[in-house]
């Protein structure tokens, strides 16, 4: 009787030990890159298909319930920075004066706002200038006013460009240009 048991639990063990290896090959969870940086909130490859998070393609997403569809809206967006009238990449540590502009085709959808805004080396952002818009358009520019910013250390900052869908809404980055601070 004893090796009947015995027997019952080592068939219980392995059809659940093999449930849980059928179930791990079905997904599995993965790390993703977009352009240097790995994608927040999971990535997982269900059945061979890889699924990323839509929120992490930088631009507009859309969702309606009722329809159950989901919008990536993703303009072309250019990020040029002048130093009057100069275009620049890199810079030397210390204070400059600069602007950004921005010029974005093919936004197929309707937003409330834009913002340009700068993040450090550190990770540590400062808003350079936001602005709402009033009158949709499918492409247009848009340029910051001359500001003072100190590349206080060495290493990369990004100019990211932002949009709002609403205004009730967050900013969503949609483009970004990376500036490297060296030691001159």
């Amino acid at each position: 009787m004893m090796w009947k048991r015995v027997a019952a639990c080592t068939l219980a063990f392995f059809l659940m030990g093999s449930s849980v290896l059928f179930a791990d090959s079905a997904y599995q969870q993965v790390r993703v890159w977009i352009n240097g940086n790995e994608v927040d909130g999971g990535s997982y490859v269900i059945n061979g298909k890889t699924y990323v998070p839509l929120r992490e393609m930088d631009g507009l997403v859309d969702y309606d319930n009722d329809a159950k569809t989901v919008k990536l809206y993703k303009p072309n967006v250019h990020i040029f920075l002048f130093k009057g009238d100069t275009a620049f990449g890199n810079v030397s540590k210390g204070k400059l004066k600069f602007n950004v502009f921005t010029q974005v085709d093919n936004l197929e959808t309707d937003i409330a706002a834009v913002k340009v805004a700068i993040t450090d080396p550190s990770g540590s952002q400062k808003d350079i200038q936001s602005q709402d818009i009033t009158q949709q358009k499918d492409n247009f520019w848009f340029r910051t006013y001359d500001f003072t910013y100190n590349f206080a250390a060495s290493g990369e900052y990004k100019v990211g460009f932002y949009m709002k869908k609403s205004k009730s809404s967050d900013y969503v980055l949609v483009s970004e240009k990376v500036i490297t601070a060296l030691n001159q």
